[in-house]
Parts: structure tokens; sequence; C-alpha cells
């Protein structure tokens, strides 16, 4: 039986989007940009597309608590949900901010739920694009509607392409992975939304992507709908991703023959 509450966190995502966010797009002006952290922006739009889902989220599932990314970025202490009993809601309002205050595309709009600690349904919207995808734990992915069918045939390297955010990796890892893009199809550069990347894993426009930040926000939602496609997370060293861990480095793979081939070839040498 179809689980009700995917179909409604979708529809208040897109709520969310046609009525605060989309409306801001390339109509802020400089006052609705600040500066939360060094390199941090956030905007109106962030702030108010929060406060419309937390309170929708609450409506939903009574009793349960919302992990925002602007929440926490005023009470940093809100991580410790993530380790909570019950429903927890892991919120970015729009992901990309960066792109959004500077009128260019992409940007989504990304949700996760908790279950005493555990992933069970996450959202990823792009609102531009009009691509959504929405999973349940054991119930597979669905991108606009469609079920997202496993990657079953092996790939060699020369045909896998996809990003590595570079900028934030230390050094001598920007170096290993730099090292090994000879025999590979194509190193993106990476769209500045990882949103935008789960959802061009799930279409086929890329099949891996190197993460080095991994902030439960950025990751929960996305993490579990590459799973639930028969794709894989890792931390570098092979654990598996979980959003209540804080440790850095990410490798995201359509398969467990692409994890493993794309690991070997930029992240698997000293």
């Amino acid at each position: 039986m179809a689980d009700p509450l995917l179909d409604d966190v979708a529809a208040l995502l897109r709520e969310t989007a046609a009525e605060v966010v989309v409306p801001l797009f390339r109509r802020l002006d400089a006052s609705e940009i600040t500066e939360k952290a060094p390199g941090e922006l956030v905007t109106v739009a962030d702030q108010r597309a929060e406060e419309m889902i937390s309170a929708g989220l609450r409506r939903l599932r009574p009793g349960s608590v919302v992990v925002g990314e602007e929440a926490f970025a005023a009470d940093p202490t809100l991580l410790r949900h993530l380790h909570d009993t019950g429903d927890v809601w892991v919120v970015d309002p729009v992901d990309g901010t960066g792109n959004f205050a500077a009128g260019r595309r992409p940007f989504a709009l990304m949700v996760a739920l908790l279950t005493d600690g555990e992933p069970v349904a996450s959202w990823v919207l792009d609102p531009l694009a009009d691509d959504l995808a929405v999973a349940g734990a054991g119930g597979g992915t669905r991108l606009n509607g469609r079920l997202v069918e496993p990657s079953t045939q092996p790939v060699s390297l020369d045909r896998l392409r996809g990003p590595a955010m570079t900028r934030f990796l230390p050094p001598s890892t920007r170096a290993r992975v730099e090292a090994g893009t000879a025999g590979l199809g194509e190193l993106l550069p990476g769209q500045h939304c990882a949103g935008r990347e789960y959802l061009d894993l799930l279409t086929g426009d890329q099949q891996f992507v190197i993460f080095w930040r991994t902030l439960a926000w950025d990751h929960a939602p996305g993490v579990l709908l590459v799973r639930e496609a028969g794709g894989v997370a890792r931390r570098f060293d092979g654990a598996d991703y979980h959003p209540a861990q804080s440790d850095n480095g990410l490798l995201v793979a359509t398969s467990e023959h692409v994890w493993s081939v794309v690991h070997e070839a930029l992240l698997g040498r000293e």
C-alpha cells in the first residue's frame, strides 16, 4: 500500500517552492542576502521556506522534531536530535543557496525523515527543472512518478562521469583524485547543489559524485534516494554513510561496481 506521507510531503515542497522560493529567484535585493558564517550565505527565501516546510511537517507528524539548516545556524545543539527516538525531519529549504543568491540554477528543496535514528523517507525537488524524487525505505525510489531501476551492468572506468568537490578536499586527497582522472570518462566540476547531484545520479547523467563536507541536510535525503535505487554511499574508508555521523568524505555511486571502480581509481591509492 502506498504511503500517503510521501505524497503529502511532496505536495508541501511543491507548494513552498511555488509560493516562497521561485517567486524570489532573481528578485532578491542586497538586504535579503546575508552571511551567516564566512562564505555561507542565507537569503530570505531560505528562512521563509524553512518556516513553511517545518510548520507543514509538524502538522503531518504531530510531536515530531525538525532539524533545519537555518535553525541549526541559530542553535547548533539541534544536531543532537539526529540520535533521537521517534520522528525527526532533516530539512534543507534551499540547497544551493549560493546559486540561488547569484540568480543561477540549480537549487533544490530537500527533506528526509528519520525514525528512531534511521532514514525512512526522503524527498528532493528541483523546482525549475520540475524534477521530484521520492523514496521510502524498502519501497524504491521514484523520479517524477516513475520507479528508478537499479543499474546492473558493469561499466568500465572510461565510460564513467561524475563530479568531485575538490575545493574542500585535503591537499593529499585532492592530488590523488586529480592523478586518477586519466582513465576516467569525465570528471565534472560540480554544480554547487547537492540535491541536483543526487538527482543526476538517478537520471543517469552521471554515475558517481565525491563530496568532502557531509552535513545531514545536504546528504540524508539524497543518500536514501540513491540507495533505494540500487546505489551506494560510503565514506572514503568504506564505512556506510549515516546522517548522525560528522565524518567528512563521501563517495556516492549508482552501483556497487561503480563505487569500487571509482574508489580504486580516484581514492584508493596513497
